[in-house]
C-alpha cells in the first residue's frame, strides 16, 4: 500500500475511533513530522464539507451581495485558519513542555477537524431533511458540542496534558475561526 493510501486510513480510522472517544485512535497516527505532513490530507477531505455548510448558511440567511467575492474570501479563511492554527500551536506546545509531541498532536487536531466537519455535515442533515426548526437546532447543537469536545479530548490525548490546558487550545482555535469569519464578513 503506497504511502499516502495509508496515511489516509490510518488517519480516517484515527478520527473515527477518536470521534466514538476511544483513545486508541492515536496509536495508529504516523509519527515525526512526515506524519504531521501527510496528516493535512484531512484539510483537503474537510475543504468539500466546508463548502456544504457554507451553502446551507446561504440558503438560510440567503446569497450575499457577491457570492463569488464572499466564497474566495471563505476559502481563504479556512486556508488560513487551518494552516495558522497548526503554526501557531508550535511554539505554544514547546512553551508548555511538550515539544516533541507536536508533530503528534498537528496529526490529531488535523483528523479531529475532518471528524469534525463530518459531524457538522450529519447536524446540518434536518435542515436539509426539512424537519421542523427544533429538530434542526437539536441536531445542530448537539452536533457542535460533540465536535468541541472531540478536539479538546484529542489536544488531551495527543500532548498527554489536563482538561483545562486542553481546553485553552480548543478556545484558540474557536477564537480564530471567529475572527476569521468575522474578517470575512467585514470584508464581504
Amino acid at each position: 500500500m503506497n504511502s499516502g493510501v495509508a496515511a489516509l486510513a490510518s488517519g480516517l480510522r484515527t478520527a473515527a475511533l477518536l470521534a466514538a472517544g476511544r483513545p486508541a485512535g492515536i496509536a495508529g497516527i504516523e509519527p515525526g513530522l512526515a506524519g504531521a505532513r501527510r496528516s493535512f490530507l484531512a484539510a483537503f477531505l474537510s475543504f468539500p464539507l466546508f463548502v456544504l455548510l457554507r451553502l446551507l448558511d446561504w440558503s438560510e440567511g440567503g446569497l450575499p451581495p457577491h457570492p463569488g467575492h464572499v466564497a474566495v474570501l471563505d476559502g481563504l479563511g479556512f486556508v488560513v485558519g487551518w494552516a495558522g492554527f497548526a503554526l501557531i500551536t508550535r511554539p505554544l506546545v514547546g512553551a508548555i513542555g511538550r515539544a516533541p509531541l507536536w508533530p503528534r498532536y498537528l496529526a490529531v487536531w488535523n483528523w479531529c477537524n475532518f471528524a469534525q466537519y463530518v459531524l457538522l455535515a450529519f447536524g446540518a442533515m434536518p435542515e436539509i431533511l426539512g424537519a421542523p426548526a427544533i429538530v434542526q437546532q437539536t441536531a445542530a447543537l448537539v452536533t457542535f458540542g460533540w465536535a468541541i469536545w472531540l478536539e479538546w479530548y484529542g489536544t488531551r490525548l495527543a500532548l498527554a496534558i489536563g482538561g483545562v490546558p486542553a481546553a485553552l487550545f480548543t478556545l484558540l482555535d474557536l477564537a480564530i475561526g471567529i475572527a476569521l469569519a468575522g474578517l470575512t464578513d467585514l470584508f464581504a
